[in-house]
């Protein structure tokens, strides 16, 4: 049963890891927008290491530190896509 998981995990490991078709289909980045991508993909690898540190946790104060460094990736989150959309647009 475990190999069964492991290999679900790695599945969607490989999944996060292909890059995103909508940018990679409107052709090369401006150093700008990949140092966003970067940026981005690094902070949805560590929301994803965070989660995974949640689902083991177990003693209460660790679980309420991972919750508050979980709030602000998503915050980081929320500001990276923001910031995106209006480089996007502007290229269009």
């Amino acid at each position: 049963m475990a190999r069964g998981w492991d290999s679900k995990s790695v599945e969607s490991q490989i999944e996060s890891a292909q890059p995103d078709p909508a940018i990679v289909s409107r052709g090369r980045l401006t150093p700008e927008q990949a140092a966003a991508l970067r940026k981005r993909e690094s902070l949805l690898l560590a929301r994803t290491r965070l989660l995974d540190q949640l689902q083991t946790c177990q003693h209460p104060r660790h679980r309420a530190l991972l919750e508050r460094a979980l709030a602000e990736l998503e915050k980081a989150l929320g500001q990276s896509a923001g910031a995106a959309k209006p480089a996007a647009q502007g290229r269009v």
